[in-house]
């Protein structure tokens, strides 16, 4: 039996639509890890006894790039109150 990823796609069609699995898939993966992230900054103000307000809960979520939510991580157990993050 042939593995997967070792066969050569050989028509136009088959290279087109495997790449666009491909691409979805990595999409897929970022849009998972972005949330990941997101999910680490509400819970460690959580673990802190805090209550996120929807607001924030809006804009840490809706984040789609990953570099301010990476900073926010560490900001998250230092701050004074959830809203203190985006400043």
């Amino acid at each position: 039996m042939m593995a997967a990823n070792t066969y050569e796609w050989r028509s136009d069609f088959a290279h087109k639509y495997v790449g666009i699995g491909r691409e979805e898939s990595r999409e897929e993966g970022r849009q998972e890890g972005l949330q990941g992230v997101a999910d680490s900054v509400i819970a460690a103000l959580e673990t802190r006894g805090f209550i996120v307000s929807d607001e924030v809960r809006l804009r840490t979520n809706s984040r789609t790039d990953l570099h301010p939510l990476k900073k926010w991580i560490p900001k998250a157990v230092t701050v004074d109150r959830p809203e203190d993050l985006f400043t």
